[in-house]
């Protein structure tokens, strides 16, 4: 009974999690989503870690269900070459720079948004006018959560209640580009 209840608080604060994300930033992000379809862009999707991981599997699925171009720079000769030439803080930024074409977009993960590869990642999307979706959370104003076109910010402490969160609004985008492409 115990172990029941526990999973019912569990799904309960992600639920609660996603009831306080705003619609717009949801349509917002559909727009953008929209015009680099239009477009014929790409979409790039890029994290660390469990970031890297879902960045993975919606790149995957974008492609693979919703038949749109979504790629990752989660290859591990790519990530260590930039990161030997240019610090591990830069890597992200320099494959933007090497891989991005004008109608194509960014989507940035990162749990706590101060993980520096991906806040100057974003930096230099915003400076060079990209398409940017960001995905943090732990602290507000986090240094990722003022720099996108959109900012989804997860509002919890807990690493697996932020990723859950970001994965589950990813593969919302997913669905709905499936179902209303």
């Amino acid at each position: 009974m115990k172990i029941s209840k526990n999973f019912d608080q569990y799904k309960d604060s992600i639920n609660a999690i996603l009831s306080k994300i705003s619609q717009s930033y949801i349509n917002q992000t559909i727009k953008i989503i929209k015009n680099t379809i239009l477009k014929k862009g790409t979409i790039y999707i890029v994290g660390n870690g469990g970031s890297a991981s879902i960045a993975s599997h919606v790149s995957v699925d974008f492609a693979k269900a919703a038949r749109i171009k979504s790629s990752t720079f989660n290859n591990a000769n790519l990530i260590t070459c930039f990161a030997n030439d240019y610090g591990y803080e830069n890597w992200a930024t320099e494959a933007i720079k090497a891989y991005l074409n004008k109608n194509d977009m960014v989507i940035l993960i990162s749990s706590s948004g101060t993980s520096k590869n991906i806040v100057n990642a974003a930096k230099y999307c915003k400076k060079n006018s990209i398409n940017l979706i960001t995905f943090s959370g732990f602290k507000k104003n986090n240094p990722l959560s003022k720099l996108g076109n959109v900012n989804f910010y997860i509002n919890s402490r807990i690493y697996n209640f932020i990723e859950m969160a970001h994965h589950i609004i990813l593969v919302y985008l997913v669905d709905y580009f499936t179902k209303y492409k």
